[in-house]
């Protein structure tokens, strides 16, 4: 039974004829031998056709579908023209091996070829990939390289959809930003210090924040200048008038030196920078925190988006976190004292960045350890669970359950109070998340109903204020009839009571109705009865 070996290079399409089969024996050993050989595997394997790519972008479709398991009409029709017809209501006398299954079985279903993918095959599948460019003489040399990596890329490019919002590139930039900006406005707050209590050296001792001090130096400039008429837009500023008052009697008995306008006009400038370094610091920081919700939003839950991204730019990326197991994450960013430890036998570090969590320090000397171990291994989950799961969305209901897992382990270690089992905590957090979810999708249908009931309300408010009107216009005849009935049953009263007494028969019987007249019937039986039971006694 002849062979024959379909080879999908980045060229294009290959067949390659097998001959000898049954010397060989179909012995893998005997190919796996005779592959690195080219005189021998050329004696077995031999090309039979060979049908370029028009183009780049044509190769990246045929790659697509060959990977999904699809059989184009390109490779139809390569198949058909160049492998032997069988005739009709026989079977074939040969058989195509291929190197994956599901593209052989679509093959087979399709074009009724038989197919075959095995251990046999695949060795000769490696020979023909390991000499293609011999078997075929118009390749030039290097271009079968140039093309594998060029499909490689576009195919890698096309296949590796990356989600904009959870790159997380952007968060570790931001993060040494942020650290880098905390450096500098530490060093530039105290250099304003410097520099301006040379004018007015009180006010470092009555302010201590970096920022109000620089607002205050661009605010008083001249500390002869400052009244006691600037105290309310100094509390403004404060945010204590006492603090105020203070500054202004201060200013008063200063023992700075005055500065001349020139160089006060330079102080007042550099503070100004000092101020937009700390607004745009405090923006970044929001952004940080808006950029961890989405790319770990479980991480930032469970240890703070601050030491969350210090994991990530320190790991390299969040997939690099993810795969860390728990005790490389537990003294991430103590390397070199636990190499300095392991060097000279001494105890390793018990925490890395995780130290700066406020889990770690609320705990006892002595649990300190325990509870970095501990929080590790919950930073892990969290970890994978933000990069792995495949939720658009992400959610913290994760890292929440985790970090009341923590909380819990911390009231065992203190008071000793039992912690709920892992499995449990899970389960509840798989829930509280599905819920999450159904509630998103409720939410846009409950708003497409909400918008067409006020359309409703409003095409229907015009026929409701009619039917109201008239309505009003029934209640008012009634009330009219009311009184005048009431006028006469007060004119029968000063007539004879016994009238009177007929009129209110006659309106209850009006307002009764039908029932009233069952009632009466029932009175007079019981009346009947009541004279037949005297008759009786007498």
């Amino acid at each position: 039974m002849a062979l024959f070996l379909l080879y999908e290079s980045a060229s294009g399409y290959a067949l390659f004829e097998a001959h000898g089969i049954d010397e060989i024996g179909q012995n893998t050993e005997a190919v796996r031998n005779s592959v690195s050989d080219l005189n021998r595997f050329g004696k077995v394997v031999k090309l039979r056709s060979f049908n370029p790519f028009t183009s780049a972008l044509d190769a990246l479709t045929q790659c697509n579908a060959i990977s999904e398991g699809i059989l184009t009409d390109e490779l139809r029709t390569v198949l058909e023209t160049n492998l032997p017809k069988p005739k009709e209501g026989k079977k074939a006398k040969f058989s195509l091996g291929v190197a994956d299954p599901k593209i052989g079985s679509q093959i087979s279903e399709l074009t009724k070829i038989p197919c075959q993918s095995n251990e046999f095959v695949l060795e000769l599948i490696r020979g023909v990939r390991l000499h293609f460019d011999r078997f075929v003489s118009d390749l030039k040399s290097g271009d079968l390289e140039k093309a594998q990596l060029g499909l490689g890329h576009s195919y890698s490019r096309a296949k590796v959809k990356f989600n904009v919002n959870r790159v997380d590139n952007m968060v570790i930039q931001a993060i040494f930003l942020l650290d880098t900006l905390d450096k500098d406005i530490n060093s530039f707050s105290m250099r304003v210090r410097e520099w301006y209590s040379w004018h007015f050296p009180e006010l470092v001792k009555i302010v201590n924040d970096n920022y109000l001090y620089a607002k205050l130096t661009k605010f008083i400039e001249d500390k002869s200048k400052l009244t006691e008429d600037k105290i309310s837009d100094l509390t403004d500023i404060v945010g204590d008038e006492d603090k105020a008052k203070e500054i202004v009697e201060a200013a008063k008995a200063s023992m700075g030196q005055d500065l001349s306008p020139v160089d006060l006009i330079n102080v007042q400038q550099f503070a100004q920078r000092v101020m937009d370094l700390s607004e745009y610091r405090r923006k970044l920081y929001d952004y940080l925190v808006a950029k961890m919700g989405d790319i770990a939003p479980n991480l930032a839950s469970l240890i703070g988006e601050v030491v969350g991204a210090r994991l990530i730019s320190h790991a390299g990326s969040l997939t690099n976190l993810a795969k860390c197991p728990s005790s490389t994450l537990q003294i991430l960013g103590a390397e070199k004292a636990l190499f300095r430890a392991l060097k000279t036998k001494g105890n390793t570090p018990k925490y890395g960045l995780i130290f700066h969590s406020s889990f770690i320090g609320r705990a006892s000397a002595k649990n300190k350890g325990r509870m970095a171990r501990y929080l590790a291994n919950k930073c892990s989950i969290a970890s994978r669970i933000d990069c792995f799961s495949e939720r658009e969305k992400g959610t913290t209901a994760f890292g929440e359950k985790l970090r009341e897992q923590v909380e819990e382990r911390l009231d065992f270690y203190d008071k000793g109070v039992a912690p709920r089992k892992n499995i449990d905590v899970m389960r509840a957090a798989m829930e509280s998340a599905d819920n999450k979810d159904t509630e998103m999708e409720t939410e846009v249908p409950l708003e497409a109903s909400s918008k067409k009931a006020k359309k409703k309300q409003k095409d229907d408010a015009p026929e409701n204020t009619n039917g109201d009107a008239a309505e009003d216009h029934k209640s008012e005849k009634k009330k009219k009839k009311e009184k005048r009935k009431l006028d006469q049953e007060i004119e029968l009263d000063d007539g004879a009571n016994g009238v009177a007494s007929e009129t209110k028969k006659k309106k209850k019987k009006d307002k009764k109705g039908d029932d009233s007249e069952v009632v009466e019937a029932a009175i007079e039986t019981k009346k009947k009865k009541k004279k037949s039971k005297s008759k009786n006694d007498e």
